[in-house]
């Protein structure tokens, strides 16, 4: 993409691909930015007068690029993803110009086609998930992802997921264009970034926020056991195009293993 593209192309390419991110080149095709799914998705919350088809590409993506070489080391990548909490880096050629990118997906599929230390998933895996309920608003998911930096929060009843909500979801539904169009940008803006959402203001919103999560998880999501390898836990991630998995335990949710948790592992060796 071009900084000159319009953010409504640059969603519609994303969901027609299924990628996480674009790189942004200028005329010479040198890289001068990154532009993620969670950058688009604030786009589409009108928390100002600017209509959503005149914001670019270029009012949104990232300016600090991280970069390497294809001479550097897969471990390497890992070390400086992990250093500074990126899911990717651009490749360079000498000359500077794009010669591709490396994400966290190519570093899990690196691991699959590695002899490596067998590694339970309960090593590694994060074990305070942020859950919602299924009758849970979008607007309070949409929050607690925002304000808890994460990318998916699991979909959970009696102690056992059964959903999964990603930022990915959220893009198709265009909520907010809704919730813009009912209420007043500023209150919506004070909720959205308040990491202890008041429940008596949400249900103020009540009648804008008629969206459950239950309308876009993905439901009946692919588990796996906290006593698995990690190489399984690699396997079904590149198998299934997910980048994260809900682990359990006899059924009951215990944790969350994610690619980011993969890199990491591969970080250590570096």
């Amino acid at each position: 993409m071009t900084p000159q593209t319009g953010i409504l192309d640059a969603i519609e390419v994303i969901q027609k691909y299924r990628i996480g991110r674009l790189v942004v080149i200028d005329r010479t095709r040198k890289p001068i930015g990154i532009i993620t799914e969670k950058d688009m998705l604030k786009a589409l919350y009108p928390l100002d007068s600017k209509p959503i088809g005149s914001i670019r590409v270029g009012d949104l993506m990232s300016k600090n690029l991280i970069t390497v070489t294809k001479k550097d080391s897969v471990y390497r990548c890992a070390k400086i993803m992990k250093d500074n909490n990126i899911a990717s880096v651009i490749v360079l050629h000498d000359d500077g110009n794009l010669d591709g990118i490396l994400t966290k997906t190519d570093l899990v599929f690196n691991f699959l086609n590695q002899e490596s230390t067998p590694l339970k998933i309960s090593k590694i895996m994060t074990t305070k998930v942020v859950t919602v309920s299924q009758k849970d608003s979008l607007f309070l998911v949409e929050s607690m992802l925002i304000n808890n930096k994460i990318s998916r929060v699991v979909v959970v009843q009696n102690q056992k997921p059964i959903g999964i909500i990603t930022y990915r979801d959220f893009i198709p539904a265009r909520i907010p264009n809704r919730l813009g169009t009912y209420t007043d940008p500023n209150e919506l803006r004070d909720m959205w970034y308040n990491p202890h959402p008041n429940q008596f203001n949400i249900n103020q919103l009540s009648y804008v926020l008629t969206f459950k999560a239950e309308d876009i998880m993905t439901k009946n999501p692919v588990t796996i056991e906290d006593s698995d390898d990690v190489s399984m836990a690699a396997l079904v991630m590149y198998r299934y195009g997910i980048s994260g998995i809900p682990v359990v335990k006899q059924s009951k949710l215990v944790g969350i293993v994610t690619k980011s948790d993969i890199v990491f592992a591969l970080a250590e060796e570096a």
